[in-house]
Formats: C-alpha cells, sequence, structure tokens
C-alpha cells in the first residue's frame, strides 16, 4: 500500500472527487481525516471507509474561515496525533459572466478555492515541520492541491472559478518551493471534465454533452477514481523528486487546438 502508517487531511471529501480521493487514500493505508461542510455526507464518507477496515473521522470545515481550519487540524490531530498528508480539494463554481459577476460571488468562490487552499495548507504545513522537529530535507509530508485545466484556460461564464485555479497553480509554485527545505512535496492535479454529480445535472442536453466531448481527445468524461489515483500517488513516496507541478489529467484537452468528430453523445 502506497500510504501505509500515514494519516491524510481531505477536505471537500463528502462526494465527487473528494470521495474518490478519500477512500482512494484509505485503500492506500492512509488513516483519513473527511473534512466537508456538508455532516451528513461526510459521515456517509467515513462510514464506507469504516466498512473496508479503515480507519477514518468526519471534521467539521468550512475552509474559507481560519477558525474552522483550526479546529478542523485539532480535531485531526486529537484522532491520528500526527498528519502525513493534505489533500486541498474544497471548491467551489460560480457561474456569470464577467460582466454580470456579483462582487459578493467573487469573494465566495476566490474565499474556498484559493483563500480556503492557503490557510489550509500552512496549518498542515506548520503543523509537518513540527512533527519533523526540525530535520531539514528528511520527507516530512506530501501536499496535493486540487487546480482544474482551467489554470490554463479562461471561460467567460465561470470567471472567478478560471481565476481561483490559476491562483492555486501559483500557490502550488510558491509553497513548494518554500517548504522544500523542510522535506515537504506541494504538487497539485489538474482534472478535465469529470464524471460527479455536479457535471450529470450540466450535461443532460445532448447537444452541450457534444460540445463538451469535441473537445476531449479520448471521448470520454473522467472518473474521479482516475483524478484520486493521481492523488494518491503524488501523496505517496513513489512520488518522492516530484514537487511543485500540476498533474493534467483531462483526456488530452489541453495539447487539443481543434475539435473531436463526436461519435455518440448519449
Amino acid at each position: 500500500m502506497l500510504l501505509a502508517g500515514k494519516v491524510a487531511i481531505v477536505t471537500g471529501a463528502g462526494q465527487g472527487i473528494g470521495q474518490a480521493c478519500a477512500l482512494r487514500v484509505a485503500k492506500e493505508g492512509a488513516k483519513v481525516a473527511v473534512c466537508d461542510v456538508n455532516d451528513k455526507a461526510g459521515e456517509r464518507v467515513v462510514k464506507a471507509i469504516e466498512a473496508k477496515g479503515g480507519a477514518a473521522a468526519f471534521v467539521h470545515c468550512d475552509v474559507s474561515k481560519p477558525a474552522d481550519v483550526t479546529a478542523a487540524l485539532a480535531t485531526a490531530l486529537k484522532a491520528f496525533k500526527r498528519v502525513d498528508v493534505l489533500v486541498n480539494n474544497a471548491g467551489v463554481v460560480d457561474d456569470a459572466p464577467f460582466l454580470d459577476l456579483p462582487l459578493q460571488e467573487l469573494d465566495r468562490v476566490l474565499g474556498i478555492n484559493l483563500r480556503g487552499s492557503f490557510l489550509m495548507a500552512q496549518a498542515v504545513a506548520r503543523q509537518m515541520v513540527s512533527q519533523s522537529k526540525g530535520r531539514t530535507g528528511k520527507p516530512a509530508g506530501a501536499i496535493v492541491n486540487m487546480s482544474s485545466v482551467n489554470e490554463r484556460f479562461g471561460l467567460p461564464d465561470h470567471v472567478a472559478y478560471s481565476m481561483s485555479k490559476g491562483g492555486v497553480s501559483q500557490l502550488t509554485k510558491a509553497m513548494a518551493v518554500s517548504l522544500a527545505p523542510y522535506g515537504i512535496r506541494v504538487n497539485a492535479v489538474g482534472p478535465g471534465t469529470i464524471d460527479t454529480p455536479l457535471l450529470k445535472d450540466v450535461v443532460k442536453d445532448k447537444a452541450f454533452r457534444a460540445k463538451v466531448l469535441s473537445r476531449t481527445p479520448l471521448g470520454r468524461f473522467g472518473k474521479p477514481e482516475e483524478i484520486a489515483a493521481i492523488v494518491a500517488w503524488l501523496a505517496s513516496d513513489e512520488a518522492s523528486y516530484v514537487t511543485g507541478t500540476t498533474v493534467f489529467a483531462d483526456g488530452g484537452r489541453l495539447p487539443l487546438n481543434y475539435v473531436m468528430p463526436v461519435q455518440d453523445a448519449d
């Protein structure tokens, strides 16, 4: 198992990619602090991990609030004594064109996606440094931020989201350089279009589904489990010489400068 004996915190772990990440790192042997604002969803993930023989605890946490972040870390430490891995997954999406984007909505998205990633990473990194007892250069932990292909692309109707993921990209790089002397690796994963509950509502329209698939050379949506597999690898010692990078899992979307024929949008 890639993460045997490790303790992981996964934010936004109640559904979708976050849930898949929590389940995968548990499968790889980690004890998991499942963080979410949805208590029922988070508890459901904990039960799923425990049903497979893993160890997990639910932690209510709004990552945009410093007090919640502090309390979440304290709860995780009380349950598992240490933290070795952080999966910074919590995030939200806006749905307004640039000219109509309200300041309140901009603040909400940046507060969770970017500020929240910073707050959680800083708190966990400080704990990791403390655990390492100042052993400079020794492996002390791994942080995986959840970015998106939209750290590269600009979306006219998801302006705040695009901004936030561009920020996550730079945050990942800055953290990696800053924390490398402490033995903490920091990377990100940039998913393309992933088949989550949120996507199911968006792609019910056949024409829109075809449009999405036309920009994806592999011709299908990704699965949350495929993103979770990359996260688990980046968090493990198998990726011990990887830091400061974003691994894109997008079905070939980034290299595409055209559209692909769609055989069947159903």
